[in-house]
């Protein structure tokens, strides 16, 4: 890739330019310069963090996580002494605009590595196009299991627990204990059918039935057909596969027709920014990768540090999302610093089978990269509405915790076919 300088004016250009193009939201930097590596090309990032449609809110926490990690490097005097620099634009929670942003970036932004994402269509058109060049693409908070199963990359690295790690980790004791009859409610779109395809797997292998799968387009706002239908119905659990803007208007109306209560349900994953400030509509089980009330090394400094860099914004603490996000970003310049070069083939292997331990990760598991998937196996946490919070940032209460072992995603290795290294074309920065 050819070698771009970088002054003040074309810094303000590149800022106006990219509003244009993109509108609020889209931003370069800032950056403050370091006489260490003043000299040295910056290594730079291109962040596909959504910024509005139905994942704004956790496109914009994803960001914020991977910004942590960033500024922490450049701190210690950068990576292999140079500085981190990054870009991002708005994604817009749509494939095809992920597709422009990834081609912008790599062809015209000299990024070497892109980094985020949440819906899983979007983290797939991003795949295509990093694929295409060969671009490192740290996909970290889609979790479909198709990101790590039919549509793995060599070059991407899927940094969240996905439907399948979530439905082992709740199904079966669901089964056993509440019943048998289960309905599905899915978002129409790759994450919401392959994760509900996960639960029905689980839910017939522990000997449970489904008595329907009930798709919902996205961008559902009035959900009333659907639950007058479960209500007719009567299931022991529906399993539910919504997300974004969307889990949230579920949340309000199974509340207001206190449907909270019979049937039980099964939210596969809950993101954080989807939950803050409306614990009153918050039920059901659910899934998440992280909590900051954990009582583990490394929590409270990184919700320190996570509230320094929100300042005064909706969301006074971390979750899930921004996580996720921050872990993918440190890992990512850790590997970096291994290799020893900008060069994706080495970075990829520095991540392959890469070890974390849980003192590390802010988990209570030990976790890895699956050099066969490229997916981390990690800690999956079930929690449940607080009834007695500690304060008004505490709204889950976590009910237990599942080893990477048993919350694997038997499926994934089978249908994951990564391209052979001498195949993908080769990135140097």
């Amino acid at each position: 890739m050819s070698a771009t300088r970088f002054t003040r004016r074309r810094l303000l250009q590149g800022s106006a330019m990219a509003a244009a193009l993109t509108g609020p939201g889209t931003f370069f930097g800032p950056f403050q310069h370091n006489r260490a590596y003043a000299q040295a090309k910056p290594i730079r990032l291109g962040l596909t963090c959504d910024a509005s449609g139905q994942y704004g809110a956790s496109g914009q926490d994803d960001l914020r996580g991977i910004r942590i990690a960033i500024e922490e490097a450049n701190a210690k005097g950068g990576v292999l002494g140079r500085k981190v620099e990054w870009i991002t634009a708005d994604t817009e929670t749509n494939p095809a605009a992920g597709s422009r942003v990834a081609e912008r970036f790599i062809t015209r932004e000299d990024c070497p590595i892109l980094i985020g994402a949440l819906h899983s269509g979007v983290a797939n058109a991003i795949t295509q196009v990093a694929s295409k060049y060969g671009t490192i693409y740290l996909n970290t908070n889609s979790s479909a299991p198709s990101e790590a199963g039919e549509n793995c990359s060599r070059v991407k690295f899927v940094w969240d627990g996905n439907g399948t790690n979530f439905s082992k980790a709740s199904v079966k004791n669901a089964v056993d204990s509440i019943g048998k009859n289960w309905l599905l409610l899915t978002n129409d779109y790759v994450w919401g059918h392959t994760t509900s395809a996960a639960t029905k797997t689980q839910v017939e292998a522990a000997g449970g039935k489904i008595m329907d799968n009930l798709l919902v387009p996205q961008n559902t706002r009035d959900f009333t057909s659907y639950l007058l239908k479960i209500q007719q119905m009567k299931p022991d659990v529906v399993a539910a596969a919504v997300g974004g803007d969307d889990i949230k208007a579920l949340r309000q109306q199974v509340a207001q027709l206190k449907l909270d209560g019979k049937p039980a349900w099964i939210n596969n994953q809950q993101d954080w920014p989807d939950i803050f400030g409306q614990p009153e509509s918050l039920f059901g089980v659910f899934g998440t990768t992280w909590y900051h009330k954990l009582q583990l090394p490394g929590v409270a400094e990184f919700v320190e540090k996570w509230k320094k860099m929100a300042g005064d914004g909706a969301i006074p603490v971390p979750g899930n999302v921004s996580y996720n996000g921050y872990m993918a970003t440190r890992e990512l310049l850790r590997a970096i610093e291994r290799a020893g070069a900008v060069n994706n083939i080495k970075i990829i292997k520095a991540l392959e089978g890469h070890k974390m331990p849980a003192a590390e990760r802010m988990q209570h598991f030990d976790a890895w990269i699956d050099p066969n998937t490229h997916q981390v196996q990690q800690t999956i946490y079930l929690a449940r509405r607080n009834a007695k919070p500690s304060d008004d940032t505490d709204h889950y209460e976590l009910i237990s915790w599942t080893e990477p072992q048993a919350a694997l995603d038997d499926a994934a290795p089978g249908k994951c076919k990564l391209t052979p290294y001498e195949q993908v074309p080769t990135v140097d920065a």
